[in-house]
Parts: structure tokens; sequence; C-alpha cells
């Protein structure tokens, strides 16, 4: 099993969880963050430190998010490792209550 990113980190893009990660398995989109499958170890400390309630257990998903599963694993093989905390897009937090934000996913 793999921790996942969701759709709610869409446009949000807040970092809290890469600081507690001990294997450097997240990585960074223009707009989204995603776990690599191959590199997470399961060790469920991001789950706690997103703000924006976004990683969940793979066997765990909400309902509709589980074509992030494949999406996080797609985007995590282009996309660049992110191993400290940056600032949040200054909009973040109008962002993190939006609902259904796939088609804002900036590849």
């Amino acid at each position: 099993m793999t921790y996942v990113v969701t759709e709610s980190c869409i446009r949000c893009k807040y970092t809290d969880c890469v600081d507690v990660c001990p294997v450097d398995c997240f990585h960074e989109g223009p707009n989204f963050l995603v776990i690599d499958p191959e590199e997470c170890i399961d060790c469920t400390l991001c789950v706690a430190e997103c703000p924006a309630e976004a990683i969940y257990a793979e066997d765990d998903l909400p309902e509709g998010q589980e074509k992030f599963i494949a999406l996080n694993a797609e985007l995590a093989k282009g996309w660049p490792v992110l191993t400290s905390t940056k600032e949040a897009p200054a909009d973040a937090d109008e962002w993190k209550e939006v609902k259904d934000k796939l088609q804002y996913l900036e590849r």
C-alpha cells in the first residue's frame, strides 16, 4: 500500500508534508504535489501534516479519487523530487475548500 495525493492539493500545494517525509517521495509540479509509489514507505507521517487533507492511504481513498493512484505514479516519473518546504501559493487558502479541481491541474 502507498499513500496518494488527491484532488484537494490542486492549486493549494502546501508543502508541510515534504518536511516529515523520511524518504523524499514527494514530487512537485506547477500546482500539485504527488507521491512516488515506488519510494513511499507507508509511514503515514505526511497525512497529519497536510492542511488541505489531500493525502490518503491507497486503500482509504474517498469515492471518486481512485484515479489519483495512477496519476501520482505517472506524474512522479516526470516531476522533480521536492525535499524541503516552500511557501504555498498566495491564494492557496482560497482554493483549499474548492471541489472538483482536476480541470485546474497543470502538468
